[in-house]
């Protein structure tokens, strides 16, 4: 089994970082029981996190990337310190995603055998 970490730092609109982490996140996942996933969202990226985004037609939906995700057992941890600095209360975030700590990031980053970082 591969262990891969996947750190976050940009916001989920603006740039297209989230986007493509979260785009190699889903395709990683269509492996199966061979990848273990996990998601660090630091800085402004915490906010990939927040439930509710509506974004124009046509364009692509973070909160939709982190859902698939998500239903496909990938683990994403927010940056408490992060989701404070911008406002977030963990009643906002996305189900299966979770408030989390640079302690948590720590042991994920031990933990992974490939760490992606976006």
């Amino acid at each position: 089994m591969t262990k891969v970490l996947i750190t976050v730092n940009d916001p989920p609109y603006g740039t297209e970082r989230a986007y493509n982490a979260l785009r190699l996140a889903a395709n990683l996942l269509k492996n199966g029981p061979t990848v273990e996933l996990r998601i660090f969202l630091v800085g402004d990226a915490a906010a990939c996190a927040k439930a509710g985004q509506s974004v124009p037609k046509g364009y692509y939906n973070i909160e939709t990337m982190v859902k698939a995700v998500v239903l496909r057992n990938g683990v994403i941890g927010v940056c408490g310190t992060c989701m404070e600095a911008r406002g977030i209360k963990d009643a906002e975030l996305i189900a299966g995603t979770r408030r989390s700590s640079l302690d948590e990031w720590t042991e994920w980053t031990l933990w992974a055998d490939k760490t992606p970082v976006f």
